[in-house]
């Protein structure tokens, strides 16, 4: 679901950074006023496990992939605000250092991800939990699975309406070159099937374990140590674990390089050219391109990015901690939210 650069125009990846400006302006905001500044590095590990999910791709027939986001995730324990931030702070590092999401695109990747996302999640969320108190985890499932769809969707229109808005002269499209006809039924094929359920095992799963290893890991009363171990404990379960994203060798829709592009044949016979947006657009060389570095095994790679991502992650929330305030009269708890 990452949108790379220049599948969407210049004025199109505009539009969606100044939709975004306001958006994270009041997220931190929110943030200053809901997180006690003691539990912003929490949020961290939060934005860790994002990305960490975002690294497990999974592959569909066909030759696509498609992974987890935890936006609903993050959403249900820190509230959508907190979400919509650490999110967008992952998004941010996965295109900077990763190459993983444009740099340009980087206001519709989290647009889509970083706000739809978590917002539409955690409302569904609400609903179903004052509808069925006992079912908590089948309320997360359910909010995040709906999360994941509408991000999907969102997605899907972005690239549709490319080449509606943006054509040469020939006719041909200048950045992704393929309608809404093409764009929604492929993006959603995936989501609504095997991502969405990915999604709905990440979110409840990690739900679980965090009620039953560390119920007061949130809690104001400083005792953070509890469990924090088992926390930190999946956070390396995950770094070691995130090779398996290595199995699915295909590339996920919408996400090719102009190579690849112009053999694609989801309008009945190869595109069989590469659009002159994406030919002449803007290139950035990210220090570690799809998580791997160079002189390391593709796996070794893999786990070295994870853990250089998730201590960027940590250590930048510790960073924002340090210019917040935090409220004196602050109450919070997982099952809070």
């Amino acid at each position: 679901m990452h949108i790379p650069e220049n599948y969407l125009s210049p004025s199109t990846c505009a539009v969606f950074g100044a939709a975004m400006a306001p958006v994270w302006w009041l997220a931190v905001q929110k943030v200053k006023q809901e997180i006690p500044k003691e539990k912003m590095p929490l949020l961290g590990i939060g934005a860790a496990f994002s990305f960490l999910g975002m690294m497990f791709n999974l592959p569909l027939p066909g030759g696509t992939t498609g992974h987890a986001v935890g936006a609903v995730l993050l959403a249900i324990l820190f509230g959508p605000w907190s979400a919509c931030l650490a999110v967008s702070v992952a998004l941010f590092v996965q295109a900077l250092f990763f190459g993983d999401g444009g740099l340009l695109a980087f206001g519709a990747n989290c647009f889509n991800m970083a706000f739809v996302m978590p917002f539409a999640g955690w409302a569904i969320y609400q609903l179903l939990k004052k509808a069925m108190p006992q079912h908590d985890l089948a309320a997360a499932g359910i909010g995040a699975y709906a999360g994941i769809n509408l991000a999907a969707l969102c997605a899907a229109i972005e690239f549709g309406l490319q080449p509606l808005l943006f054509t040469d002269a020939a006719g041909h499209a200048l950045y992704c070159p393929y309608p809404l006809s093409v764009s929604i039924p492929a993006m959603m094929a995936g989501h609504l099937t095997l991502f969405g359920l990915a999604e709905v095992v990440f979110t409840t799963a990690i739900l679980a374990f965090l009620k039953q290893a560390s119920p007061a890991l949130l809690a104001t009363d400083g005792h953070e140590s509890q469990g924090s171990k088992a926390v930190y404990g999946l956070l390396g379960l995950l770094i070691l674990g995130t090779p398996l994203g290595l199995l699915a060798t295909g590339t996920a829709w919408g996400e090719w390089d102009p190579e690849e592009l112009a053999e694609q044949d989801f309008l009945g016979s190869a595109l069989g050219y590469t659009p002159a947006g994406m030919e002449d657009g803007f290139t950035f060389d990210a220090l570690f391109p799809d998580y791997a570095i160079a002189g390391l095994p593709e796996s070794f790679g893999y786990i070295l990015s994870a853990i250089i991502g998730t201590a960027l992650l940590v250590l930048a929330f510790k960073a924002f901690a340090s210019f917040f305030h935090a409220p004196t009269d602050y109450d919070t708890s997982i099952a809070k939210h």
